[in-house]
């Protein structure tokens, strides 16, 4: 579990310390204070030194790219940079209960090739190329020592040198709207040969207390969750709401990184306030049942009161992210701040 976090360079962190991390992190703040980007942060950590971040989804902020631009490095990969400013080296660095210290290194780099004619009688230079970039990653901590990798965009494709597989310890970001439904039922799947799906049915209950039972069949064609809910056939899980859908996906992604980190973006997303606080008591369990870490964002004031009332001012941090004079800085709150802070009407966004 990590205990502390220290990010530099990093899109709008130039220098973000927090020193007092929990099995559970709620994170607040205003919009664009770097709720997300605190998120990516610690996914790229647990990717160590694997060159493949470099394309993943979570860290480019994949969009419908449409056309492909010119220079894809120059789209996706230079705003990793804080001020774009690609002579910068990102960090990320932190401690680990069971791993120890541990630091991510990723850097800028342009590849300057020289071609000359095979004819050894010309000293004629033939082009000269450096519109080839690449992303550097180099990572350590005690089990791994120091481990490198390289990211290279040419003209064609990318090319990854120096692949490691080493994982200090698993991830998986959930972002509203997202996940896949094949994906959710296979996991499901696991945990039910593993005698533990009884743990998604008890978190679905909070929703939907009419609930009798769940299975994954293929009976559509594709692996899918089906619930019983009393009707005379079974019903696709996402038939029930995005709720519904948003509940199971934290349980199942619990599962497939367990002893690892789960990464909500806005954890309220689809959830209606009178259930947030079953859903953060849903949360909790997980968190234990797993032993996991979590991090999660919100904008909701509801949101933090009900990670309040469902887990108590010990059983969670609460960290705010504010701009000071330009400057992103992390206020991680004591417990008997937030129990304050929520009495007074403290603005947490």
């Amino acid at each position: 579990m990590l205990e502390r976090l220290h990010i530099q360079n990093y899109r709008g962190f130039e220098n973000l310390r927090i020193g007092k991390l929990g099995r559970i992190n709620l994170v607040a703040g205003a919009n664009n204070a770097g709720k997300t980007t605190l998120l990516e942060a610690v996914f790229l950590l647990s990717g160590a030194a694997n060159a493949r971040m470099a394309v993943n989804d979570h860290v480019i902020r994949d969009q419908d790219r449409g056309k492909p631009p010119r220079s894809w490095a120059e789209v996706y990969w230079k705003p990793l940079f804080s001020g774009l400013n690609t002579n910068k080296t990102v960090t990320v660095s932190g401690h680990d209960s069971a791993v120890g210290d541990m630091g991510l290194k990723v850097s800028w780099g342009r590849q300057v090739k020289t071609e000359i004619p095979r004819d050894e009688a010309s000293d004629a230079l033939l082009k000269v190329r450096s519109d080839e970039h690449s992303l550097k990653f180099a990572y350590s901590d005690q089990e791994a020592g120091e481990i490198e990798s390289e990211a290279q965009e040419t003209a064609e494709k990318f090319e990854f040198e120096q692949e490691h597989k080493y994982v200090p310890f698993l991830s998986a970001i959930l972002q509203p709207g997202g996940g896949d439904i094949n994906e959710d039922a296979m996991v499901l799947g696991k945990l039910r040969t593993q005698k533990r799906g009884d743990r998604l049915l008890d978190a679905l209950r909070v929703i939907e207390p009419r609930l009798q039972g769940i299975e994954d069949n293929s009976s559509s064609g594709a692996p899918m969750i089906w619930v019983d809910i009393g009707l005379r056939e079974l019903v696709p899980l996402p038939v029930m709401g995005g709720g519904m859908t948003h509940v199971a996906r934290i349980v199942l992604t619990a599962a497939r990184v367990e002893h690892g980190a789960l990464l909500i973006d806005e954890i309220e997303n689809g959830l209606h306030h009178s259930v947030l606080a079953d859903v953060w008591r849903v949360i909790g369990k997980a968190a234990e049942q797993f032993n996991i870490q979590i991090f999660a964002t919100t904008h909701s004031r509801e949101c933090v009161e009900a990670a309040h009332d469902a887990l108590g001012a010990h059983g969670f941090r609460l960290h705010r992210l504010e701009a000071v004079d330009g400057v992103t800085r992390c206020v991680t709150y004591e417990p008997g701040a937030i129990e304050g802070a929520i009495r007074h009407n403290m603005e947490f966004r």
